[in-house]
């Protein structure tokens, strides 16, 4: 498969290349590129992810194209974008349908232990930021908190006027899958909470 750039030397680039073997210097370009998009949760820009592989950013931006470019050729379930300045893997339109039948139907499928105790974090302290949540459990939520909101239980709530950091609550379907009208119907957790939370959130706060 062609590529649509061309190296330093001007000439046309294969995407083969960038499937460099790895070295004692680490990674090649293309799998360091797929192993940070594959954890991002937010469109990632060039200039970043040159920053971090220690490359320039040309040839960065040249094999994100390339792997978005063999991605749509091979056909693949997913694809990589460029969206709101920066770069992001994304199911692929036509298989939206299936996706959502999946996250449908794994509804009735037991949620983890993480995923009940984020949910309850999220429940008590909405509106509230992953940062947050992370800072309540103690470990990083970013994975937790997106199946929470694939499964219709936690949303978007716009963001924190002070840091920018997306703010998540819950929905009317977790309402709804617990019987409850309200939230006022939600049972007194403060005994389980930890005593230095607030000192706790206000550290994550300021760091953010």
């Amino acid at each position: 498969m062609t590529s649509d750039f061309t190296s330093e030397s001007g000439e046309p680039t294969e995407p083969d290349e960038l499937a460099e073997p790895a070295s004692d210097d680490g990674p090649g370009l293309r799998a360091s590129l797929e192993a940070i998009l594959l954890v991002a949760d937010e469109p990632v820009p060039e200039v970043l992810l040159a920053q971090v592989l220690e490359r320039p950013r040309g040839e960065v931006a040249a094999g994100l194209r390339a792997l978005a470019a063999e991605y749509t050729a091979d056909g693949r379930g997913f694809d990589l974008r460029e969206i709101a300045g920066g770069w992001r893997f994304y199911t692929r339109e036509d298989c939206a349908p299936l996706v959502e039948r999946f996250v449908r139907d794994g509804q009735e499928v037991r949620l983890t232990q993480a995923a009940l105790e984020t949910l309850a974090v999220i429940a008590y302290r909405q509106p509230v930021s992953r940062a947050r949540v992370s800072a309540v459990r103690g470990v990083n939520c970013d994975g937790v908190i997106r199946t929470l909101v694939l499964r219709g239980l936690a949303e978007d709530s716009g963001t924190d006027p002070e840091t920018g950091a997306i703010l998540y609550r819950t929905t009317g379907y977790f309402l709804e899958r617990l019987g409850m009208a309200s939230l006022d119907e939600l049972p007194d957790l403060a005994p389980f909470l930890p005593e230095d939370i607030e000192d706790i959130e206000d550290n994550e706060h300021t760091r953010a």
